[in-house]
């Protein structure tokens, strides 16, 4: 068994410099320029290895940004300029999430054979993997075309989407045109690559203090998954288009981290585009921020705990150059005593109550070289715990606090005075991909779920707002649905951001263009509501408007 696909082996994100510290001679993966995962054995299963080895190096846990409703919502297509007729020839779309439906009519051609390119499955591990990397299983376009002429497909392309979001949000990219149900993708004669991704670790998930039964992704099979797409666009010689519907709260919050990192540098690059989602964090009460500008330079705040909720974690980012110490306190008055901030330590506390608690005041986390306060829960006593802060320097601070995302938690499990700023999830804080937000197209509202800005170093985002509330969708089993989200306001995007590849590069307006040249693009034709200042943490620059955008070029 390949060690990233064995549980007895941590996936640990190390930079490339420090390969030879870590390489045993099988046990390291390459990522990208910068990073490669290094795969260690997991000797016990101490929440405390979180200490023995830095926070960054451990993957972040990503939840999807979209959910996917059997019920139609007859929604029309989107609003496209018949003299354009862009719709997505010579452009790959590439989908990174949780699988798809190949034999769904909305990815076939009219004589039935695929419109994928390829498909990667992580969670195959009988098959070939693609040249160059070490599990999953590949499956070309020769190989899904011979399944679907086969009576049985699965038994020769056994890949499954049991999920339905990975579908939905290619479909809403480039889905082929449905009168009946009122449905098209925005690029429906793109070509399709797609990446299933395999699920977290369990191991992984133990050290985060999430349920193993909760379904969520490791940062580090995206990146991989990214990689994949980019040697295939280069192999190809063909622009790309790239989705990533899905985020996390864990990390800074400041588009600094291993993803970050990869898309930053990939948006730059020409002809790749990538579109993130905010994610769906706005109005869950999971964000907490205080500036403390007078005496005493403390702060108490109160986290409201659900009986449902047996496991979790609470990462508080303060900025520099503040030194806070920690105290958390159970609703029956246990407390864990003032932890003071120190390098790689990790306390443990047994509370009577049953409650276990472990922190990690980290002075400096090695990412950001900021402090980092990592607590975990486990079997915490329902009601209302307080967590007290204070700077051991004696002046000013301010700080921010967030819960895990998407399913890890229960709604039930909030922060009191909660704050619906800064709740764009990671990687969606990266400068250069293009960062989606969700509105209602039949209001013009913004969706109440979707993350708001800035990032938490007041960098400008998001970006951009799509439709995202009731889109017309493909589901698994040949059908349609609807799906909502910030994540299809992304694959919307998406769709947009290859159209404008389409107009650049095949009809050769403009062969340089970069992913961030796209933006900008979008950007400036954004429409604008004259109510509002621009740009603002909600809505970025204003609601997506391709005929403006193209208006605008034309003109030049």
């Amino acid at each position: 068994m390949q060690k990233i696909v064995d549980e007895n082996y941590y996936d640990l994100i190390i930079s490339n410099v420090m390969i030879p510290y870590y390489d045993t001679g099988d046990n390291i993966t390459n990522m990208n320029l910068r990073h490669s995962l290094a795969h260690i054995p997991v000797e016990s299963q101490s929440p405390c290895n979180l200490g023995t080895y830095p926070y960054n190096a451990f993957p972040s846990l990503l939840t999807l940004s979209s959910t996917v409703s059997l019920e139609k919502s007859g929604i029309g297509t989107v609003q496209r300029n018949p003299y354009l007729a862009l719709l997505g020839r010579g452009i790959i779309v590439a989908v990174i999430d949780t699988g798809i439906d190949y034999r769904h009519q909305a990815f076939l051609y009219n004589d039935g054979t695929t419109r994928l390119l390829s498909l990667w499955d992580q969670t195959i591990q009988e098959g070939p993997p693609p040249e160059g990397f070490s599990y999953g299983t590949e499956y070309t376009r020769e190989h899904i075309n011979v399944a679907l002429r086969s009576e049985d497909p699965l038994s020769l392309v056994p890949s499954v989407d049991t999920n339905g979001h990975g579908t939905a949000i290619a479909s809403v990219i480039a889905g082929k045109p449905n009168q009946e149900q009122s449905f098209s993708g925005v690029v429906p004669e793109a070509d399709l690559l797609v990446v299933k991704l395999k699920t977290a670790k369990n191991n992984l998930k133990n050290i985060f203090f999430v349920s193993e039964d909760r379904e969520c992704y490791q940062e580090s099979d995206l990146i991989i998954g990214i990689n994949y797409v980019i040697s295939v666009a280069i192999r190809l010689n063909r622009p790309v288009a790239i989705c990533v519907a899905m985020g996390t709260n864990q990390s800074s919050h400041d588009g600094r981290g291993a993803t970050s990192y990869y898309t930053n540098y990939l948006a730059q690059q020409p002809q790749t585009g990538i579109t993130i989602t905010t994610g769906n964090e706005a109005n869950k009460r999971r964000h907490y921020f205080k500036n403390t500008t007078a005496q005493p330079y403390s702060d108490v705040f109160e986290l409201s705990v659900s009986g449902n909720d047996k496991l979790f974690a609470i990462e508080l980012w303060p900025f520099a150059p503040a030194r806070l110490s920690i105290q958390i306190t159970a609703p029956n008055q246990e407390t864990t005593g003032v932890v003071l901030p120190a390098l790689g330590e990790c306390r443990d506390f047994l509370l009577q109550s049953n409650s276990g608690v472990w922190i990690n005041n980290y002075i400096f986390e090695e990412e950001t070289g900021d402090q980092l306060i990592l607590m975990r829960f486990q079997n915490p006593v329902q009601g209302v715990w307080t967590i007290r802060v204070e700077n051991l320097d004696n002046e000013a601070f301010s700080f921010h606090a967030w819960l895990p995302s998407g399913n890890m938690i229960s709604e039930e499990t909030f922060f009191v005075n909660s704050n619906p700023d800064t709740t764009i999830t990671s990687p969606g804080n990266a400068t250069y991909p293009l960062t989606v937000t969700a509105y209602n197209q039949f209001n013009d509202s913004i969706l109440p779920e979707s993350g708001r800005g800035y990032t938490r170093t007041g960098y400008i985002k998001p970006d951009i707002a799509a439709p995202g509330y009731e889109l017309t969708c493909a589901v698994p089993g040949n059908s349609y649905g609807s799906i909502t989200g910030s994540g299809c306001a992304a694959a919307q995007a998406a769709g947009i951001v290859a159209m404008v590849f389409e107009w650049a590069v095949p009809r050769g307006n403009y062969t340089n263009i970069t992913g961030n040249d796209v933006n900008r693009l979008i950007i400036r034709g954004a429409q604008r509501n004259n109510a509002f200042t621009y740009p603002n943490n909600i809505w970025g620059y204003g609601q997506i408007e391709v005929n403006s955008l193209f208006e605008r070029l034309t003109n030049i």
